[in-house]
């Protein structure tokens, strides 16, 4: 779902279950069955591109299975629980401590380009 300039500005940006979270989550309480990508996108009604996005980024993870046009998830349930309890310590500690404040991190940050932005120039 597109979100506002404003809001974009703003920084009030949407809250919960990111689209690898709903996926996963999907995948788990169905996890005797296969879907296609579009399957899983209506499902949890999100746009079939990001679906397929989130789904890579899975794969590449090893917390999804894939064959043909059809999804899974793992069956090393072991590596989601992994997973879901590194996120859910993540969110945790983010609560209790109020997360990364982004404009301190930004004031702190050198004024130096990254090498991954330069253009091949020295400074």
């Amino acid at each position: 779902m597109p979100l506002s300039i404003d809001d974009f500005e703003s920084g009030d940006l949407p809250s919960g279950p990111s689209v690898p979270e709903q996926v996963i989550r999907y995948l788990l309480s169905n996890n005797e069955q296969a879907f296609t990508r579009a399957e899983i996108a209506s499902a949890i009604e999100e746009a079939p591109n990001t679906v397929g996005t989130a789904l890579s980024q899975l794969k590449d993870r090893e917390l999804v299975r894939h064959k043909g046009e059809y999804w899974a998830i793992t069956d090393d349930i072991e590596r989601v629980t992994g997973a879901y309890d590194l996120h859910s310590a993540s969110e945790q500690l983010d609560a209790e401590d109020g997360g990364i404040n982004t404009e301190e991190w930004d004031n702190t940050a050198p004024d130096t380009v990254h090498p991954s932005e330069r253009d091949g120039k020295s400074e």
